[in-house]
């Protein structure tokens, strides 16, 4: 083994992740671990604690390096823990120096935890990678931290304010992932869709997809992680009309359904603003799939708010949810709130989540007898453009192929390879 690199949380993680294990192989570290954490919920920092303690059940002699969101906000958690080696902040963890050092001199004991102040981090540098391994499509990093304060998050404070990679960086290596093969690129971050604040003349993200997709007119497939949808501008609007190489799905951070809930959550949409967004959306494009987050039992709602957000699944034609039951994160105001009861957070999630599978079959049985072309993930199983999952008959990770869906299991869908995609 050189070095292992095990991943928790979003696609930003997983595009970090590969930056990691560049940059230590590159500073001469052998023989270990990284473990990328995630912060978002308790369950995903209970799940990277077992992880530590199963990478030294399996590697006794292997450093082991823990870094991400939950290693920024809660270092002190992985630092006390016997099998931890080393702890890096978000900012640390892709720096090669900080690796280098561990190569040359070891780990020091006294010097466990190398975590800076993230709020101080101004740039967000534009790494160059050449593509993530074992993957169909490709992940570039527009733009980190948020500026924003939701009362249930505890991001901000493991990736700081938000800040942008400048446009000419994002499409130089958009370029070079294209000319080695990607039909497909996501452009991910924290918070994309208050992308351009901190840069000259304050370009949206519109104006940064407009620019891709004609600086890079060999791109087939660009799609956007999850967005804010009341911070879309016109631009963007205007892309999703006018360019079909801009996939026509679109994951919402949506959080809730109810408006007091909402404002509770300090978020700065409304029900309504949701429901107008998706309406405009699918009426410049027809064929639109849209996922969402979700957070089922956030402190002081009501059966009655509940409500509300499992109808806007509905009211918005909502295809992939992601169900989040309300996890405390302490430090953040929600926290502070009163809670509801665990059993019944779970019980809502779990209603939010059959509401979810019944929106999913109901897309599913739409797209039966439709011809679709399938980016291949691996041999077997690729997404079409609305990122639905398909189970398909061979095919060559990477390609594009024309198929024809014949029908469904009730989670993804069925088809056919007629042909290799132009």
């Amino acid at each position: 083994m050189t070095v292992d690199v095990v991943t928790f949380g979003c696609r930003l993680n997983a595009y970090e992740s590969e930056v990691m294990k560049r940059e230590a192989e590159a500073a001469g570290l052998d023989d270990a671990i990284l473990i990328n954490t995630c912060a978002v919920t308790n369950e995903a920092v209970r799940q990277a604690r077992q992880a530590v303690r199963k990478a030294r059940r399996d590697n006794p002699n292997a450093r082991i390096i823990v870094t991400g969101c939950a290693a920024q906000t809660e270092s002190a958690t992985f630092s006390d823990m016997d099998e931890v080696d080393l702890v890096l902040g978000n900012t640390e963890k892709l720096e090669r120096k900080s690796y280098q050092s561990v190569a040359a001199f070891g780990i020091d004991e006294t010097e466990k935890v190398h975590v800076n102040d993230i709020m101080s981090v101004e740039e967000t540098a534009g790494h160059l990678i050449d593509g993530l391994e074992g993957r169909a499509r490709a992940f570039v990093q527009v733009q980190n931290g948020c500026d924003h304060r939701c009362t249930f998050c505890i991001i901000p404070y493991g990736r700081g304010n938000s800040r942008s990679v400048p446009m000419g960086v994002v499409v130089d290596q958009i370029t070079r992932l294209v000319e080695n093969g990607y039909n497909e690129i996501v452009l991910t971050g924290v918070d994309i869709t208050s992308y351009g604040a901190d840069l000259p003349g304050s370009p949206k993200l519109g104006t940064l997809t407009a620019k891709i997709l004609k600086m890079v007119p060999k791109l087939k497939r660009l799609r956007l992680s999850s967005i804010d949808s009341i911070e879309a501008d016109a631009d963007l609007m205007r892309v999703i009309a006018e360019d079909d190489r801009l996939m026509p799905h679109f994951h919402l951070s949506l959080q809730a359904g109810d408006d007091l809930i909402l404002k509770r959550m300090k978020r700065r949409h409304l029900r309504a603003d949701t429901i107008q967004f998706c309406e405009d959306v699918r009426r410049l494009r027809p064929d639109v799939v849209f996922g969402a987050d979700i957070i089922a039992g956030f402190p002081t709602e009501t059966e009655e708010m509940f409500q509300n957000s499992l109808k806007i699944v509905d009211d918005c034609g909502l295809t992939h949810l992601h169900v989040f039951p309300f996890s405390p994160r302490p430090g953040t105001p929600a926290a502070r709130m009163p809670q509801l009861d665990r059993a019944l957070i779970k019980e809502r999630g779990a209603r939010l989540r059959a509401k979810g599978e019944e929106a999913l079959a109901k897309h599913l049985a739409g797209e039966v007898g439709k011809l679709r072309p399938v980016l291949v993930e691996k041999q077997g199983l690729g997404r079409t453009e609305q990122f639905t999952l398909t189970e398909i008959t061979g095919g060559v990770a990477g390609d594009i192929v024309e198929t024809r869906i014949t029908g469904h299991t009730g989670r993804h869908l069925m088809g056919d390879i007629l042909s290799k995609a132009a």
